[in-house]
């Protein structure tokens, strides 16, 4: 792979200034540090004193026959340099595709594309922010069908499996409609997850449980388990449609899961209440009061 052709020493001595024997505003010394710093070379070797002694004759030297992935990366540490400084300045850049052009050289040379320092203009950057503090809000076509699907739930047959997948399906659906980013089920080994989500920087799995009768507290440890065997980041929502027996709830001590029933997921879904929300107020509740299961009509009261 060959090192720098003549039209691109031409294009770099415009770019860092070489032709006057400096090299942007370094130093003797700052250049030195520099090169020992972010590429590992000592720049003032006699190896690159070939064309005479300067700061830009040196980098002249190494750029004609110093090794081409050491030049890639000098040249982007070079770029990262003059643009933090340009920018800084406020000044415009003034060589015609400095960015694009430099970036094709280090990638020839095997390194990764240049980013792009070019700053957001001040009206898409207020908008930007606006956006990020903005609450998302679910398609109201999205929570309509929605709204259906879990009405449709009641009608099914009494088939376990098939209810369960339904109910697991709508919930996915209801915490991506939230931006949540859920999956459905998956099997790991040894055991199943009902799917999963994010909330902020946690990973929550789910359980969901569509039974006629309530669960109880043996199955809750057992999700409790499942949550516990994982990182710290994970924690996990029980989801049970006919709800909890109140010795299950007195007999389980929570730690890092929250929990819902049916009740809960009407709600959500009646007065459009951000399941976002729903899971943070529900987080808060359990670490105040040491009660993982508070209904969303409580949280939320009309």
């Amino acid at each position: 792979m060959a090192q720098l052709r003549p039209v691109e020493l031409k294009f770099v001595d415009e770019l860092f200034r070489m032709s006057s024997g400096y090299v942007l505003d370094f130093t003797n010394s700052t250049f030195a540090d520099f090169f020992h710093q972010e590429v590992g070379i000592d720049i003032y070797d006699n190896a690159y004193a070939i064309n005479g002694e300067s700061k830009g004759k040196h980098l002249r030297a190494f750029l004609t026959i110093g090794q081409p992935r050491a030049i890639a990366k000098a040249l982007a540490a070079l770029w990262e340099y003059r643009e933090a400084d340009r920018l800084g300045r406020g000044q415009t850049e003034t060589v015609v595709n400095a960015q694009r052009r430099l970036s094709a050289i280090v990638e020839r040379l095997g390194g990764p594309a240049l980013p792009s320092y070019a700053p957001v203009a001040p009206a898409a950057a207020e908008t930007t922010s606006q956006a990020a503090l903005r609450p998302f809000r679910a398609d109201e076509a999205t929570l309509r069908r929605l709204d259906e699907g879990f009405l449709a739930l009641h009608e099914m047959s009494d088939e376990p499996q098939a209810r369960g997948r339904h109910f697991e399906s709508l919930l996915t659906d209801l915490f991506n409609a939230w931006g949540m980013d859920a999956r459905g089920g998956f099997h790991v080994i040894g055991e199943q997850i009902d799917g999963s989500f994010q909330h902020g920087n946690d990973t929550y799995l789910l359980e969901a449980k569509w039974h006629r009768a309530k669960t109880d507290a043996t199955t809750l440890h057992g999700f409790q388990g499942k949550v516990n065997e994982r990182p710290e980041w994970t924690r996990g929502l029980f989801v049970s449609f006919s709800g909890f027996t109140e010795v299950g709830l007195q007999a389980f001590t929570a730690r890092k899961i929250i929990l819902a029933d049916g009740m809960d997921i009407y709600d959500a879904l009646a007065r459009r209440l951000s399941v976002s929300d729903i899971i943070a107020a529900k987080v808060r509740h359990a670490s105040e009061y040491r009660n993982p299961f508070e209904r969303v009509r409580s949280l939320f009261p009309l």
